[in-house]
C-alpha cells in the first residue's frame, strides 16, 4: 500500500532516541522531557513546552540535515511515495540557525532519503500562530524572498486559539504572492468558526486538521464544494483530547460528506504513532479497505504542493502500484 503524507512538523518528527543522542552532543539535559524513551507531556500546552525544549537540541544545519533524512526514510520504509513537512525558522532562529542554512540542511536530507527510499519531499515554512502577525509577516518574508525549489508552500502552526486569525491575512497574501501553496492550523482546538475564518481570510486551499468543520454542515458543503484539502491526523486528535476515542472520530463522516481527506501523522513519535499506524487506524477503525487507502493517498497527491509533472509522476507510480 502505497503512502503520502501532508502534515508533519519536522521537530516534531524526531525520535526521543535521536534528541537524546543530539542531547548528549551538546551536553543538554532533556530528561525532563523525554522518560523511558518517551517524551513526557499530558496536555497541548504541556506538549508545546515538551516539543519546544526537545527543538532545542537541533543547534547546527547538520542537525537539521540529519532529522530530515531520519524522518523522511522511515517514510520511505513505511510505503511512502510523498511527503510533505513543515519548517519552523522561529524554532530554528532561537538555536542561531539562519532560514538559507535550515532549508538547505533539510532539503538534503530530504535528497539523502529520496536516494535511498525513492520517497519525494517537499517544505512547507510555518509561521507560529501564538507568536503573532509580525513574526507571521517576517517568516513568510523569508520564504518569499528566499525561493527554493524543494519550500513550495506556507503555512500556520501553534495554538489556534491565540490572536484573531484575520490578523494573519498579510502574511499570507505576502506568500500567495510569492507562489507558495497555503494552508493553516484551524478546527483542532477551534471550533468550525476557527476553519471558516481561515478559508475566508487566508485564503487557504488546505486546512491543518480541520476535523471540527464536521459540526457546521453549511461549512462542511463549502469545503467540499470548493475542494478543500483537511490534513487529518487522527492518532493525535485522539492524543490530544481533541475526541475521546475513534469511535467518535469524525473522519469517516467528513469523506462521506464529500471533503477531501487525508491521513497524516502529526508529530509522531509525541503521539505513539506513524504514517503506516494512521493507514492502519483507518482501517481497522474506520473501516477502509485497500482500494479506500488507495483513494486517500491519491487524495494527498492530488492536493500536494508540487509542480504538475511531479504530481503526474506520483500518480503513475500510485497506479502502478494498485494494477499490480
Amino acid at each position: 500500500m502505497l503512502k503520502a503524507e501532508l502534515h508533519c512538523h519536522i521537530e516534531g518528527a524526531a525520535e526521543p532516541a535521536l534528541v537524546q543522542r543530539l542531547a548528549g552532543k551538546y551536553d543538554m539535559d532533556v530528561s525532563n522531557v523525554i522518560r523511558d524513551g518517551k517524551y513526557v507531556w499530558t496536555d497541548f500546552a504541556s506538549f508545546l513546552k515538551c516539543y519546544d525544549t526537545a527543538s532545542q537540541v537541533f543547534r547546527e544545519p547538520q542537525d537539521y540535515r540529519l532529522l530530515a533524512y531520519d524522518y523522511f526514510s522511515r517514510l520511505g520504509e513505511q510505503g511512502a511515495i510523498y511527503g510533505e513537512v513543515f519548517a519552523s525558522p522561529d524554532h530554528a532562529g532561537v538555536m542561531g540557525i539562519g532560514y538559507e542554512d535550515l532549508i538547505d540542511a533539510m532539503s538534503a536530507g530530504i535528497d539523502d532519503a529520496n536516494s535511498e527510499t525513492g520517497v519525494e519531499g517537499r517544505i512547507l515554512v510555518t509561521c507560529v500562530r501564538h507568536l503573532g502577525a509580525s513574526a507571521a509577516e517576517a517568516v513568510a518574508e523569508l520564504a518569499a524572498n528566499h525561493p527554493h525549489p524543494k519550500v513550495t508552500g506556507f503555512g500556520m502552526a501553534g495554538d489556534e486559539r491565540a490572536f484573531e486569525v484575520e490578523e494573519f491575512a498579510t502574511a499570507f497574501d505576502i506568500a500567495a504572492d510569492a507562489g507558495l501553496g497555503l494552508t493553516a492550523h484551524a478546527g483542532e482546538f477551534g471550533g468550525a468558526d476557527s476553519v471558516r475564518k481561515a478559508i475566508d481570510h487566508l485564503g487557504v486551499t488546505r486546512v491543518g486538521h480541520g476535523v471540527r468543520a464536521v459540526e457546521d454542515r453549511e461549512l462542511l458543503e463549502h469545503i467540499a464544494n470548493h475542494g478543500i484539502t483537511l490534513e487529518v491526523c487522527p492518532a493525535s486528535n485522539i492524543s490530544l483530547g481533541v475526541y475521546k476515542d475513534f469511535a467518535d472520530h469524525p473522519f469517516r463522516t467528513l469523506d462521506e460528506a464529500g471533503v477531501r481527506v487525508t491521513l497524516n501523522s502529526d508529530d509522531p513519535p509525541y503521539f505513539a504513532t506513524s504514517l503506516e499506524n494512521e493507514y492502519q487506524i483507518a482501517q481497522t477503525q474506520f473501516g477502509y479497505d485497500a482500494a479506500g487507502l488507495n483513494r486517500l493517498t491519491r487524495n494527498a497527491i492530488e492536493a500536494a504542493f508540487v509542480d504538475e509533472a511531479t504530481r503526474s509522476r506520483l500518480l503513475k507510480r500510485l497506479d502502478a502500484e494498485t494494477v499490480g
